[in-house]
């Protein structure tokens, strides 16, 4: 019999003993919640985007505490609840640049290269597995649509050309195409830098024109017309700069042989008029 009381004695024993240091532990090491943040998540949206860079709702409410952003951070919160978080912290509501998301590639149907049909599981990131969809270029938009039904705010559409379109005006920058795309093709700009390459391929010259119409072929004259230090040649394909203050203009589309480099308006993507010059040569 006292084979078996002593065991339970004891590990009765230890059970109280670690509940009491953790009972004193709690008592003494606790951090108190600051009350304002259970009122503050519920004046937040609560979509836990991530597109103000915090780990959701309840981390920017708590950055907001430690002025570590400001209200405007937001960008899905409405204006009237933005006032409204800065009324109750007694802050400034601050804002910050617009981005939304841009696709890399400009091939809608027809533009590119078939080298067969895909008939397989209905989404980007199976057919990207398997010979790229059956398109002569890998790198470009499988027109699949997984980009679509990621999107949180259901700002994409798929157009009948093949491609995504993203509404600019819903668009919060949230980030979820940017996931979910296989192929990386979106990418977070602000929506007032005007000028985009809508092309992911790194082959040069024939190479790329030969698989798509409109891919860049690395010829370098975006980069050369645009003002200093605004585009840069990388990899085969211009990169605008974002962290530059002066923004390339519409002359940096003017000599694109292939359109692969376009004017944003809005929604789309405008080439330039035809009379348009630039340096006295008309558009290639």
């Amino acid at each position: 019999m006292a084979t078996v009381v002593v065991p339970i004695g004891i590990m009765t024993g230890l059970g109280l003993f670690f509940a009491t240091v953790l009972a004193v532990a709690y008592k003494f090491l606790k951090v108190e919640e600051d009350p304002r943040l259970e009122v503050l998540q519920d004046k937040l949206p609560g979509t836990n985007c991530g597109a103000c860079g915090q780990p959701g709702c309840g981390g920017f409410a708590e950055a907001l505490l430690t002025g570590e952003v400001q209200p405007g951070t937001c960008s899905v919160a409405s204006g009237e609840a933005l006032e409204d978080i800065a009324a109750f912290l007694g802050v400034d509501v601050g804002s910050r640049e617009k981005t939304v998301a841009r696709l890399r590639c400009g091939a809608t149907e027809g533009l590119v290269r078939h080298l067969a049909d895909y008939r397989g599981v209905e989404g980007c990131r199976a057919a990207a597995v398997v010979q790229a969809g059956g398109r002569a270029c890998p790198w470009g938009c499988l027109g699949l649509g997984d980009c679509a039904d990621a999107c949180t705010f259901e700002v994409i559409t798929m157009s009948p050309d093949g491609l995504p379109v993203v509404d600019v005006d819903g668009c919060v920058a949230c980030g979820d195409c940017v996931d979910v795309c296989p192929l990386d093709l979106f990418v977070v700009v602000p929506i007032d830098s005007r000028v985009f390459v809508q092309c992911n391929s790194p082959l040069e010259g024939e190479d790329a024109r030969v698989r798509c119409s409109v891919a860049c072929d690395a010829c370098g004259r975006c980069a050369a017309d645009a003002p200093k230090g605004t585009i840069e040649m990388v990899g085969g394909l211009p990169v605008i700069r974002h962290d530059v203050d002066e923004r390339p203009g519409l002359e940096a589309t003017f000599r694109c042989p292939t359109g692969a480099i376009v004017w944003l308006e809005g929604d789309q993507f405008v080439a330039p008029e035809e009379d348009w010059e630039f340096e006295g040569r008309r558009r290639a």
